[in-house]
Parts: C-alpha cells; sequence; structure tokens
C-alpha cells in the first residue's frame, strides 16, 4: 500500500539544492517541509520561490522535527558523512548527493550506521536511471552479453575544471571540502554506472595514479589553493577475474574518449551513444537501438512503476511511498569510494594495492560538527 505524499526536508539549498528542488516541484508526491542553509539570504530566496514554509539556519534543528520522515543532504563532500549520521540517528531517511563522502572510511560508517539503525540511505547516482544504462540492463540480463569480463569506465571535459576554469565555487577544488577532484565530481557516476551492471562485483586490487599538469589562470590557481586531481586513470581486479580500467578527466589536451564499455563473450555495450556489439552468421555486427526515447515511453506505458526510474529523486520517493524497493545506491556508492581512493593510495605507495589495504588505511576527512 503506497504511502500518501512523502514529506521531506533538505540540507543545503545551494547549486545542487537547487537542481534536486526542481525534480522534486514536477513531482505530486512529495513535499518539502523544511529547508537549511547557512547563507541565510539566498535560504529566504529559495524558499519563498518553492514555498517551503519552514526554514533553518542549523541543520540540527531541522531534524528535531517530527512531521519529515526524510532528508535531502546536499552539502560539501566531507559534510556528507557527519550530517547524514546526525539525520540517521535522529530517525531520519537520508538522500544525500555524491559522492557518498570525501574518503571511504566516512562512507564506510555512513552505510553500517544505516544498517544498524533500520534506516533507508540512498546516494545520488544519477547515470543509474538513463535510458542508456536501463536498456543495457535488459541486455546483459537478457544475456545478449554472455559471460562479463571487461569493462571501461570513461570521462571526458577538455576544460571542465571548477573555479579555475571559470565556473563554480573553489571549494570544489580544495581538498579538505571535497576530498578529491575529476574521480570524486565526475568518476563518481561512470564507475557506479558500470558496477551497477556488472552485477556489483566484490574489488579485490585497484592500481592507478592522479595527475594535476594541464596549464590553469596562474591567479585563479592561487586564489583557490587548488589541490586535486584533474586526471585520474586507474585498473581493477574484481573477484571471478573481471576486470575494469578507468580514465577521467576534468581537462586534457585531447580530443573526446570513447563512451564507457562493457565487454561479454557473446557481446558488448559502449555508452554515450549506447551501442550493441556481437556477431551473427560468422559476420562482426554493429547496432544502435532505433529510437530509446520510443522504446523508454513504452516501457512507461506498459509498466505503472517504470516512472519510479525516472530520476534518483523520482526513485527516492518512489521508495518512500513503499511503491517499489531500494536500488543498492548506497553499497554502489561505497565501492566507488573503495576504488578513487585505491586509485590514489595506489600513485602514493608507487604500487598495486588490495582492498583490505585501502580500507585499512583510509583516514577520515568528514568535519566535527
Amino acid at each position: 500500500m503506497s504511502k500518501d505524499k512523502a514529506r521531506i526536508g533538505i540540507i543545503g539549498v545551494g547549486q545542487i539544492g537547487k537542481v534536486h528542488l526542481n525534480n522534486y516541484a514536477k513531482m505530486n508526491d512529495v513535499e518539502v517541509v523544511a529547508a537549511c542553509d547557512i547563507d541565510l539570504p539566498e535560504l529566504d530566496r529559495v524558499c519563498e520561490m518553492h514555498k517551503i514554509p519552514n526554514k533553518y539556519e542549523k541543520f540540527r534543528d531541522l531534524l528535531q522535527r517530527d512531521d519529515i520522515e526524510a532528508v535531502d543532504v546536499c552539502v560539501h563532500n566531507n559534510l556528507h558523512s557527519p550530517i547524514t549520521i546526525a539525520a540517521l540517528e535522529a530517525g531520519k531517511n537520508v538522500f544525500c548527493e555524491k559522492p557518498m563522502a570525501g574518503r571511504y572510511v566516512d562512507a564506510e560508517m555512513m552505510y553500517e550506521t544505516a544498517q544498524t539503525l533500520g534506516r533507508k540511505l540512498s546516494i545520488q547516482l544519477g547515470l543509474l536511471f538513463s535510458p542508456e544504462t536501463r536498456a543495457a540492463k535488459r541486455l546483459i540480463e537478457d544475456g545478449h552479453l554472455g559471460k562479463l569480463y571487461h569493462a571501461r569506465s570513461t570521462g571526458y571535459r577538455r576544460r571542465g575544471r571548477p573555479y579555475v576554469d571559470g565556473y563554480g565555487s573553489e571549494n570544489f577544488v580544495k581538498m579538505h571540502m571535497s576530498g578529491g577532484g575529476a574521480l570524486f565530481d565526475m568518476g563518481v557516476y561512470h564507475i557506479s554506472q558500470i558496477l551497477y551492471l556488472l552485477g556489483m562485483p566484490t574489488v579485490q586490487h585497484v592500481t592507478g595514479r592522479l595527475y594535476q599538469e594541464t596549464d590553469m589562470d596562474p591567479v585563479r590557481r592561487e586564489k583557490s589553493g587548488y589541490e586535486v586531481e584533474e586526471l585520474g586513470v586507474g585498473f581493477v581486479r574484481f573477484d571471478g577475474g573481471l576486470t575494469m580500467d578507468i580514465i577521467e578527466a576534468w581537462a586534457i589536451h585531447m580530443g573526446p574518449f570513447e563512451g564507457s564499455s562493457i565487454a561479454g563473450n557473446k557481446g558488448g555495450v559502449r555508452f554515450n551513444p549506447l551501442s550493441f556489439h556481437s556477431t551473427s552468421g560468422d559476420l562482426p555486427m554493429d547496432a544502435m537501438p532505433y529510437s530509446l526515447k520510443e522504446a523508454d515511453t513504452r516501457w512507461h506505458s506498459l509498466d505503472e512503476l517504470e516512472t519510479a526510474y525516472d530520476s534518483p529523486q523520482h526513485h527516492w520517493i518512489a521508495v518512500l511511498r513503499e511503491r517499489v524497493p531500494l536500488l543498492p545506491t548506497a553499497e554502489i556508492a561505497l565501492q566507488t569510494m573503495l576504488i578513487s581512493e585505491g586509485i590514489r593510495l595506489s600513485g602514493e605507495l608507487g604500487r598495486e594495492v588490495s582492498a583490505e589495504e585501502i580500507k585499512s588505511m583510509s583516514k577520515s576527512m568528514a568535519h566535527k560538527l
């Protein structure tokens, strides 16, 4: 039995918070009851725009409300863990912006707290809900790729570093706020997409390196204290022999990369745009969907629950209203954190690192609130 409207609060009404609020505004089964931000003039403006009746400067005051069942956390990465844990301990379910946290150990604490308290925790992994991902999942589940054995996660910007390349806040490039650069900002989307489609294999070993080499405006560099990676490359070995290579760029003197891909012994898929590759009649065959939009429309017509996968916010509200079970976004995001931190640690040590080493050497960057 579905619940009435989900009543939620949002913590952080900056750039990402506004995106979430705009998505909620398009939905009929959610009510944003309260909002919190330390920028009070902006909080006033956003609350007036979205007709949010209650506003708070301190997030703990919002958490004291007993008329909301969930909160949406839209703050800087190293604030995710303390705020999420406080919300879970206050009896709220939590939807948190990506990446899960600034370090694996902080993300693990979020996950374990949710499990211990029996609360729902979901992380914003937008690509899991794209028509391309949903179509690829159908191909994999129907056996068209056969045994999966290797995948590639790619993300490309020619010149797209926050702040130093002309957009966004310098907090994106400060380690104590963000925890990392390209891998944490954009890589999380592509890596999580692949992990989801591979069926969440267990990480064994990671090797890789982070780079900050491309020239940038010297004034912006000095003003921002730029200290995160603009390029991350890595290689992951999973249980069962499955492997994945990774390249994620905020800035690089190179043309666009090919999209992420998954290879199986019967076929393969590549993303952006989606294509399917196989052999038929001893002929190598390449195919693209006739119309992914048309297929998506048909899926929605045939299955009333399809709308629960239109976006991370649509899915979260559908879960809160007990229409569908929660996708394992927290588990996937936690594994993504393990891989990203493994690439950093491997570069620092100059060798491949095991999953257990990454976990044991992860040091918290969560802010004390």
